[in-house]
């Protein structure tokens, strides 16, 4: 829970051209990332009922946020992210391949780690969008990478008009690479320092294979296992010039079917979870096949508007030595 502020760091924009620049940030990302991929804005949830297996379980020990409902007799789960929910969305509304949903996530996630790019409170456009069975491959997951990282260039460029004083770096060239890649490469590196040393050397990147047992016997980084497939999935990561590290903006990728979601909950031990309303209809292949993802808003926010602390382009709670640390380098937390 320590914040680091770049020594000499001064915010491009004050604090009321920081609003403007969000609003206009998220409006002109939105319509840029739905006109690419397809998708239409929809409503979603806050909350799921917790006995449907729709919450996102992240790495499988952060503990949601949950509440009884006396009108019902239900227990409700605020949302970790809407990773199945989307999927169920999509059988429901009825979309056929090609077409997708997106839409405002707000989440809260109480056992995450603050520091200059991590919160309890959470903010991504998630979306998903309906894929045919020979669309299940790599070449659709690397096209839909690099439609999304167009459209983040795409509205960097826009902000530099609407604010000049913005110099947001941003390659829209992306290099591909596997987790165990960047193992065989650097194998006595972290994988975060791996990321780091991937990072430097390309600028704009997609790191593949998220959640699968590496050589080693360990993975690069904990990924659920019913919802992506992890021979098909990644995160997209720049690298952030103002603090000098690699900096993931999305989590993302083609989603289980039936076999492989079989496949993954035996694997992590989960096979329990084959019997909740989402898995079984899942396993059952009355779910469409899908791809899709989350995309942080405050962390694009950040990257484009060269901010050093999450907190300043979002509003939540924070530890009293950030407080300190924020408020004697002269950075103002929303």
């Amino acid at each position: 829970m320590e914040a680091y502020i770049p020594s000499g760091y001064r915010p491009l924009l004050g604090i009321n051209d920081t609003q403007r620049a969000i609003a206009a940030l998220k409006r002109t990302f939105e319509e840029a990332l739905s006109r690419r991929l397809n998708l239409l804005r929809v409503s979603a949830p806050l909350f799921v009922e917790a006995s449907t297996g729709l919450n996102d379980d992240l790495n499988g020990v952060e503990r949601p946020v949950s509440f009884d409902i006396p009108d019902g007799g239900k227990e409700g789960q605020v949302v970790h992210s809407l990773a199945k929910w989307k999927r169920m969305a999509l059988h429901r509304y009825g979309f056929a391949p090609g077409e997708g949903i997106y839409t405002d996530m707000n989440a809260i996630r109480r056992d995450e780690t603050m520091d200059n790019l991590h919160s309890i409170y959470v903010d991504q456009w998630d979306w998903e969008k309906v894929i045919t069975r020979e669309e299940r491959n790599e070449k659709t997951l690397k096209a839909t990478v690099r439609e999304i990282v167009a459209a983040i260039g795409e509205t960097n460029e826009a902000l530099k008009k609407l604010f000049p004083s913005l110099d947001a770096d941003i390659s829209t060239e992306v290099a591909f690479v596997t987790s165990q890649e960047l193992e065989d490469r650097w194998p006595e590196l972290t994988p975060r320092e791996r990321e780091n040393a991937f990072l430097r050397e390309h600028r704009t990147a997609f790191i593949m294979q998220i959640g699968k047992k590496l050589k080693s016997g360990k993975i690069h980084d904990g990924r659920a296992p019913d919802y992506d497939d992890w021979d098909l999935n990644g995160d997209i990561m720049f690298w952030n010039d103002l603090l000098g590290c690699a900096f993931e903006v999305s989590s993302m990728g083609i989603r289980v079917d039936p076999d492989s979601l079989a496949r993954q909950l035996a694997e992590r031990g989960c096979e329990e979870r084959s019997k909740l309303t989402f898995h079984k209809m899942l396993l059952e292949g009355r779910l469409p096949l899908t791809i899709g993802g989350g995309i942080g808003q405050s962390r694009l926010c950040m990257l484009l508007l060269k901010k050093a602390h999450i907190g300043e382009v979002q509003a939540s709670i924070w530890d009293d030595n950030t407080i300190r640390e924020c408020a004697y380098s002269g950075v103002t937390l929303l």
